[in-house]
């Protein structure tokens, strides 16, 4: 007998896509070393026929899911499962590796043999275990894609050589580390708690009934929520997160804040459907995070005064925004999230790439300051503009619709649960995170101090390109949100 019913090769195709690229790329490095362009143009061509593979499930009803890998006598019991929220999820992790890719263009040109290729076949491995996790139904699955999506992004980070990245690479190994344990231990406790390893709701529920068992599953969730912390950057777990942001080149930290979260995030979906018909005292742990994530975040972010590091703490204020619908038992809850996610991850990935335009014009060690930003908007209105929205996305605020609707979708299931005091302490974290982005949104309207001119050189035409994509997808976003909101099944 089959190991399996079917094989659907265009349901897997966001998964198997980047997959192919990183051994095509690999291939193409060994046999023609010299064309560095090639192994870009070879990654996005692999990240745009992932992307087309997550059509089918974009925008579908809430109960319209893609499955394959299906068990052999039960058709509806599938290791593969991709609704709308996962294939949401999946497209941005593929469209987060493509504006990876476009930042790292112009730097590898001048980089050493061999390293272009590695680079590339890096971000397409990590973005396979991003794609893969959000369709994941079973443990070993499970844990397997999340390291895929993980491990590579510590040779990311090491691959820029100087002390600083070194030092950012062990935080997110030892980092990683732990987290595996604490994972591998949660589904131990899982398959000890419900004799499946299936991460579904029935398995949950039966094991939940028996008293004897439901201490053993309340730990699980527990693990489960604390090693997925670590790779989402909530407090408490998110103490290496400053560090590989300020280590890493830019493109990789674009790859950490963006497709890393997608798949962070991801991995904490399939185990939020498993448990959420276990009602809200086992979703009391994420509310906790969340609340600890945005308020920290916050009150560090205020006392940066270089880029990646208030862009490192925003990732952490912003995390606890995105699981702060997971704390409900709403049936939204799920959506909701992934909404806020989605929206996170172009804003801040549009920031980012105007952050490498700013490091070609003016240098990389000006970029990463606040003052190099003083007077753009007189000197290059448009890159100005394109971070302007951004960060008013980021912070919620007009003409930044798609940051202001996503605020308000995270916090309809909270309300609607009567979780007040998580609603209160998010409403504050709301005003706090207003201040963080117009203190650096400030600065763009300061007159340029001598030192502060941009030189006469031009950005990149692929950061560039980066930049004017992740601009017209917070207009065409914020102009229409309901877009983002069709594309969850929301």
């Amino acid at each position: 007998m089959s190991a399996v019913v079917s094989v659907d090769l265009l349901t897997l195709a966001p998964v198997l896509a980047p997959a192919a690229g990183a051994v095509a790329v690999l291939v193409a490095d060994a046999a023609v070393p010299r064309l560095r362009r090639t192994h870009l143009v070879l990654a996005l061509v692999a990240l745009a026929l992932g992307a087309a593979g997550t059509i089918g499930g974009l925008g579908a009803a809430a109960g319209d899911v893609r499955r394959t890998l299906c068990l052999p006598g039960h058709p509806d019991v599938c290791l593969y499962t991709a609704g709308p929220a996962a294939s949401a999820l999946q497209l941005a992790a593929l469209l987060g590796a493509v504006v990876t890719v476009l930042l790292a263009w112009p730097g590898e040109r001048d980089a050493p043999r061999g390293r272009t290729a590695v680079t590339v076949s890096l971000v397409l491995a990590a973005t396979t275990g991003a794609t893969a996790v959000a369709a994941a139904r079973d443990l070993g699955s499970w844990l397997v894609a999340l390291e895929l999506a993980t491990l590579p992004t510590i040779g990311l980070v090491a691959l820029r050589g100087v002390r600083a990245a070194i030092s950012g690479a062990v935080a997110l190994l030892t980092t990683s580390l732990v987290s595996f344990a604490m994972l591998a231990l949660a589904a131990a406790c899982w398959y000890t708690a419900t004799a499946s390893p299936l991460l579904a709701p029935d398995a949950a529920l039966a094991a939940n009934a028996d008293p004897a068992r439901r201490a053993v599953l309340v730990l699980a969730v527990v693990l489960f929520v604390a090693g997925i912390g670590f790779k989402l950057s909530l407090v408490p777990f998110h103490a290496w997160t400053p560090e590989a942001y300020d280590g890493g080149s830019l493109p990789v930290t674009a790859f950490l804040a963006g497709a890393s979260k997608v798949a962070a995030l991801a991995a904490l979906l399939v185990v939020v459907r498993a448990i959420t018909p276990l009602g809200a005292p086992v979703l009391t742990a994420v509310a906790v995070v969340a609340a600890l994530s945005m308020t920290l975040g916050n009150v560090m972010a205020l006392r940066q005064d270089t880029v990646l590091r208030l862009l490192a703490w925003s990732t952490v204020s912003q995390a606890g925004w995105v699981v702060l619908p997971l704390a409900t038992v709403s049936a939204g809850a799920v959506e909701a999230s992934t909404a806020y996610l989605l929206a996170y991850v172009v804003a801040t990935l549009t920031v980012f790439a105007v952050v490498a335009a700013v490091a070609q014009l003016r240098g990389m060690s000006a970029a990463r300051t606040l003052t190099a930003y003083r007077g753009m908007l007189r000197d290059r209105p448009g890159l100005a503009v394109a971070l302007g929205l951004g960060l008013l996305s980021l912070a919620g605020l007009p003409p930044g619709v798609l940051g202001l609707v996503a605020k308000v979708v995270a916090l309809r299931p909270v309300v609607a649960g009567q979780l007040w005091l998580l609603a209160l302490v998010a409403a504050a974290n709301a005003v706090l995170g207003v201040a963080v982005y117009l203190r650096w949104l400030r600065v763009l309207f300061e007159r340029p101090e001598g030192a502060d001119v941009p030189t006469a050189r031009r950005a990149h035409p692929a950061v560039l390109l980066a930049v004017g994509l992740g601009a017209l997808a917070l207009v065409v976003t914020s102009a229409a949100p309901q877009l983002l909101l069709h594309l969850v099944g929301g």
